[in-house]
């Protein structure tokens, strides 16, 4: 086998682990694919004979990459970068996809990773949930050891005050986008009301479009006609919807819900995202 061959063959090994630290650090499918090229790329500038531990190496690499995207995201308008889905059914998810997720990792938690700074949502991906030592997360974001470790200390701080309040059951949250949706098809006013929270906000693509319960459920009956498309998913680990035309579907609205309230819905409908995700509908209860 040639020795190209040979590296491609090791980097492949990897891959997998790669693409999930690189998704959970951007929250962004397309954005972890480029992460994981450019390490490869220069793993095959590089003399495989001088890295020792190939794993870590492209993990540096990878983590480097994903640090230079968080900072130039900072450059650029504020609310253009929320997570992309990831949709797959409760009953199987692709092996691939599955490495993807951790256990807590859905749109929400997305969502609160992105308001941390670069170095400090790096720091807690990289340490806690790849297990990443202190040592080696240290060069990537340029600090001591000590001061990584403050870095993944604060933000898990973050995490976990925010993981408190965000409402986890997957039956829950079926019945509360199904109660919207229900409100909607029916263009019940007052039902849209009881599932959103008086501060909810829409997000179209990444960009805030509407705010407040009223604004928003006069919006939901405005759309109504979607709504009669409109099919419950499970998007990033957390129920969604899927709304669809002609049989395709043509937009993705993801749920934050706490307290038993939609706070956020996060509506994409930008052709190619969608047309990555691996879509797959809830079945009915």
């Amino acid at each position: 086998m040639a020795e190209h061959d040979v590296l491609a063959e090791r980097f492949e090994a990897h891959r997998t682990r790669l693409r999930a630290v690189a998704y959970r650090t951007l929250g962004s499918t397309s954005e972890a694919d480029d992460a994981v090229q450019e390490a490869w790329l220069r793993l095959s500038r590089s003399d495989p004979d001088d890295i020792e531990n190939l794993g870590g190496w492209l993990t540096t690499v990878v983590a480097r990459v994903c640090l230079n995207m968080l900072q130039s995201r900072r450059e650029q308008p504020a609310g253009m970068h929320l997570p992309e889905p990831i949709v797959s059914s409760p009953d199987g998810i692709d092996p691939e996809q599955e490495a993807l997720l951790a256990d807590s990792i859905g749109p929400a938690l997305l969502v609160i990773l992105h308001t941390l700074a670069p170095a400090e949502r790096l720091a807690f991906v990289l340490h806690d949930m790849f297990a990443v030592p202190f040592d080696d997360i240290a060069p990537v974001v340029g600090r001591s050891p000590a001061a990584a470790r403050q870095l993944a200390s604060r933000a898990r701080r973050r995490v976990q005050g925010a993981g408190q309040v965000l409402d986890a059951d997957l039956t829950r949250q079926r019945a509360i986008a199904d109660a919207f949706l229900a409100a909607a098809r029916g263009g019940d006013f007052d039902a849209l009301l009881e599932a959103l929270d008086p501060d909810v906000v829409v997000r179209s693509n990444g960009a805030e479009a509407v705010r407040g319960a009223v604004a928003v459920a006069r919006r939901g009956l405005a759309g109504a006609r979607f709504a009669q498309v409109s099919l419950p998913a499970l998007i990033n680990g957390s129920v969604g919807v899927v709304i669809a035309a002609h049989g395709m579907p043509i937009a993705l609205m993801g749920f934050t819900i706490t307290g038993g309230k939609i706070v956020a819905i996060d509506l994409i409908d930008h052709p190619g995202r969608i047309a990555t995700a691996d879509l797959t509908i809830l079945g009915r209860q």
